[in-house]
């Protein structure tokens, strides 16, 4: 067996691998022993035809093919083992000759990432700021979540809400009448296109109205833009919304003592939120300048992988569904190789990012102990409730273990970095 190999780009190398005749003669006579027992030889009994009648039989095509999927893995661990090459996952093979038999392997290898001086970035972490505005804001939704709808007998008017018979037609295809549909009339609204809130503004309960819309020339669905759609209303209600004055008693329905309480929790809530957004902000600040400063070079197979955990999350999603992933895909009149494309970027991002925060966490010797570990499963128990015995059953296994373990030393890793980039290391 020759062995030769040369780097390819993207963290991989191709082993080019030729057979001695010897040697594919030895895997030839493998395979006769094994077809041998399985294929019916007229004029013998099972397993006693000779190979060169049985490769009469079968053709020397289907014995070499044979010999391939023993030989094929076979000599190109042990091609491995000569050039002391260790993959981290299977290659692409490829069939050159046969006459003499060379295959080629490519071999995906360990990324390699080179860091930049990571302890050079600096970041301000901004405090999160909620003013009356805000607070003000929240209790408008409230007061909307908390809404009584009156029916009254008068015009239609902006934020009423109505109940109406709808038709439609477009390009002279109507579309399927809508009975006792019921839509609330916002001005400004996109829905189910601009303009329609404001042709119903002024009907009258019992009225009919038809108008013609025009979807916008840059309107998502491209073989709608700038097509005309004929609608047809019918008011058969009209409800006033009626909205909760904000005092203390509005308070109390909400649970608190007093308006000041309530205005207090809102702030707690929304400033909660908001240091988190600014957090998540800041994280992300500073994994894009580590990674400005970097210099990553890792294999096509890991965003393969990405992709394919990805794909596996939305198949979780649609399981319960009736046309599951694929279904919803044919639906957008998209593929499956269509979606991967889409999620190609997504998953890039994530190698990368792994990737580097990775190789900071053994620059800067970040451990995750086994108590680490239990304290994180815990949470997950606690926040599974009723499934919580599952969860520490499933977290006690050790390849769901290693995955709390990769996944805390990102944290930690993060956390370490925006420590550094903010100045409190």
């Amino acid at each position: 067996m020759k062995v030769s190999t040369e780097p390819v780009e993207n963290r991989q190398v191709a082993l080019s691998i030729e057979m001695e005749p010897v040697e594919i003669d030895k895997y030839l006579d493998r395979a006769y022993s094994r077809l041998v027992k399985k294929v019916a030889v007229p004029g013998f009994r099972k397993g006693k035809a000779p190979r060169d009648i049985l490769e009469r039989h079968i053709g020397k095509d289907a014995l070499f093919q044979e010999a391939l999927e023993d030989l094929i893995p076979r000599a190109y661990k042990e091609a491995l083992d000569e050039q002391k090459i260790e993959p981290i996952d299977q290659p692409a093979f490829e069939l050159i000759k046969t006459e003499p038999l060379i295959f080629k392997a490519v071999v995906p290898l360990k990324p390699e990432v080179k860091l930049g001086d990571y302890k050079k970035i600096k970041l301000e972490s901004k405090p999160a700021k909620i003013g009356n505005k805000d607070i003000d804001a929240t209790i408008e939704q409230m007061r909307e979540q908390q809404a009584v709808l009156l029916p009254v007998e008068r015009p239609v008017q902006f934020d009423d809400v109505i109940t109406m018979d709808l038709e439609g037609e477009r390009d002279g295809e109507p579309f399927p009448i809508r009975k006792d549909a019921v839509y609330e009339v916002v001005k400004g609204a996109k829905l189910p296109l601009p303009g329609f809130a404001e042709n119903l503004e002024g009907m009258t309960k019992g009225e009919e109205r038809s108008f013609v819309l025009s979807y916008p020339n840059g309107y998502e669905m491209k073989e709608l833009a700038g097509k005309e759609h004929a609608f047809k209303v019918n008011v058969k209600e009209i409800k006033e919304k009626k909205l909760p004055e904000v005092d203390d008693e509005f308070a109390k329905s909400l649970g608190k003592d007093d308006l000041a309480s309530l205005r207090e929790q809102i702030e707690s809530n929304l400033k909660a939120r908001a240091e988190e957004r600014a957090r998540a902000e800041l994280e992300q600040t500073a994994v894009d300048k580590l990674l400005d400063l970097s210099e990553l070079e890792y294999p096509p197979v890991l965003v393969e992988r990405e992709i394919d955990r990805l794909l596996n999350e939305e198949a979780r999603h649609f399981a319960e569904g009736v046309t599951g992933l694929e279904g919803y895909l044919k639906t957008l009149n998209k593929t499956m190789d269509d979606h991967r494309q889409e999620l190609r970027p997504i998953a890039t991002k994530r190698v990368v990012r792994s990737l580097a925060l990775g190789s900071l966490s053994e620059s800067e010797k970040i451990e995750v102990t086994e108590s680490d570990i239990d304290a994180e499963v815990e949470k997950m128990a606690q926040d599974a409730d009723k499934q919580a015995d599952d969860v520490r059953k499933l977290f006690s296994l050790p390849q769901p273990r290693e995955s709390i373990k990769q996944f805390l030393t990102g944290r930690k890793a993060l956390d370490r970095l925006v420590e550094i980039a903010t100045g409190k290391e």
